[in-house]
């Protein structure tokens, strides 16, 4: 009697099911309000998605999936593999803890702390993109809020400790979310995402041209214990907001943070040892020889054109000073951006690019119909080897979305990517396959139906 054949698929949509029974029996519960005159409050949001992808390779690239694409060991594909479909299936859960205070004089004290953790499987089976997670924390060591901050109505607000900033988390949400591409948008380009020693100063609401306006700096000095390469992030944030308008800008400048294009990443410093900063190679110059500065400017958009209908909009531009490729021993770990691996020298050259985002979303009732498109531009650069700036890559999506109430919504989302040409991805993207599972190095397109549900609390 041969054994019953485990069935990818099928498993993950029994899994999905369950999973959908238990969100909608929580879909009756609420924010949690308690404490002395609820001073605490829980809240946060539970998703589960099952994803049938097509053109998905699991094991195209030669090299490790954790080495960074800007090496150029990482470039290489496995000769004659092959694309198949395979059942995908991701959770996330991320809880916020918030405190609050009425100090009087019109003062009040807010504390918040929050962390994700997810998971997710290719064909049941552990997705081997996250063995550098080594765990369910979504980024080890950076926690996504831990901070504290006292404000006044008419004098604005000062904030202290982790938090995320406004160039990633406004990407991902509303903007990214609400066209289905949150990653796409929200994880690309030259900005950080996550910060671990922030000071955040906050205007007062201004009136302004009939309209709201609000100000916000933000400042990060990174890893303090970097005294010759010092770690410096500054974001500049505006919101106006006028009638059924809202515009929001965000300019950040990121000096001797780690180099890259992942839009999520923490800001910390050039490796994850400080000893680099002084450390000298056999010819008595410096291991990190130069830094590294990266910098967007952003401008996103909603309209409410009519009561069922809102389009967004969004442009960033992207700039990279590029980093020389070098090994850090003390950090087991490389950095590079943007190199010419074709000298022994192993310059990094910089780079300049722009990315666009487009959305539009209808509500009926409980149900909301939509359309995203993200394009990844190519890049301006003097590198004369080719690491992807010649390419770009456009990912477009059709989302319908049916809201239960009490938080508890189904998601869908019918998504395709076309890569220019045929290689490395463009340099606004952190892998050759990142956002898609569709890698730039073997095919041009490719195309996904995610199904999920998320609860909010």
């Amino acid at each position: 009697m041969k054994p019953k054949r485990h069935h990818p698929l099928k498993s993950t949509l029994l899994g999905f099911c369950a999973l959908t029974g238990a969100l909608a029996l929580t879909g009756r519960a609420s924010a949690l309000d308690f404490g002395n005159e609820g001073e605490f409050s829980l809240t946060g949001f539970a998703q589960v998605t099952l994803t049938t992808q097509g053109n998905y390779c699991g094991n195209c690239q030669v090299a490790d999936v954790s080495v960074n694409r800007q090496l150029r060991s990482a470039d290489f594909i496995i000769p004659n593999v092959k694309y198949d479909t395979a059942a995908l299936t991701n959770w996330q859960v991320q809880p916020y803890l918030g405190y609050k205070r009425d100090l009087g004089n019109g003062l009040k004290l807010n504390a918040l702390v929050s962390q994700r953790w997810r998971q997710g499987t290719v064909n049941g089976v552990k997705d081997a993109n996250e063995k550098r997670y080594n765990g369910l924390v979504d980024v080890p060591g950076y926690e996504y809020e831990s901070n504290i901050a006292i404000s006044h109505e008419d004098h604005g607000s000062v904030r202290i400790g982790h938090m995320t900033t406004r160039s990633w988390s406004l990407a991902d949400f509303p903007y990214g979310t609400q066209a289905g591409l949150a990653s796409a948008w929200g994880s690309s380009g030259a900005g950080y995402g996550m910060l671990g020693s922030a000071v955040r100063v906050g205007s007062p609401v201004l009136d302004v041209a009939g309209g709201d306006l609000f100000l916000e700096a933000t400042y990060d000095q990174g890893n303090t214990k970097f005294t010759r390469l010092k770690p410096q992030l500054i974001e500049i944030y505006a919101q106006y907001h006028r009638g059924d308008l809202v515009l929001d800008m965000v300019l950040q400048q990121g000096v001797n943070g780690g180099p890259g294009s992942w839009g999520h990443a923490p800001f910390e410093a050039l490796t994850g040892a400080p000893s680099d900063d002084y450390a000298k190679q056999v010819d008595g110059s410096y291991l990190l020889a130069s830094g590294n500065e990266q910098m967007i400017a952003m401008v996103l958009g909603r309209y409410q054109l009519t009561s069922q209908l809102e389009a967004s909009a969004g442009v960033r531009y992207n700039k990279w000073s590029g980093a020389n490729h070098v090994w850090s021993q003390n950090a087991q770990q490389s950095i590079a951006f943007n190199v010419d691996y074709n000298t022994t020298a192993n310059l990094g050259y910089s780079a300049e690019s722009v990315d666009v985002l487009l959305g539009l979303r209808y509500r009926s009732g409980p149900w909301v119909f939509g359309t995203g498109m993200v394009l990844l531009g190519t890049a301006q650069t003097s590198n004369p080897e080719e690491r992807g700036q010649r390419n770009w890559a456009v990912f477009n999506t059709i989302n319908v979305n049916y809201d239960f109430g009490q938080g508890l919504q189904f998601e869908s989302n019918l998504g395709s990517v076309a890569y220019g040409r045929k290689g490395l991805a463009p340099l606004s993207m952190p892998g050759n396959a990142a956002f898609s599972n569709v890698d730039s190095r073997v095919t041009q397109q490719g195309a996904w139906l995610t199904l999920g549900l998320v609860y909010a609390f």
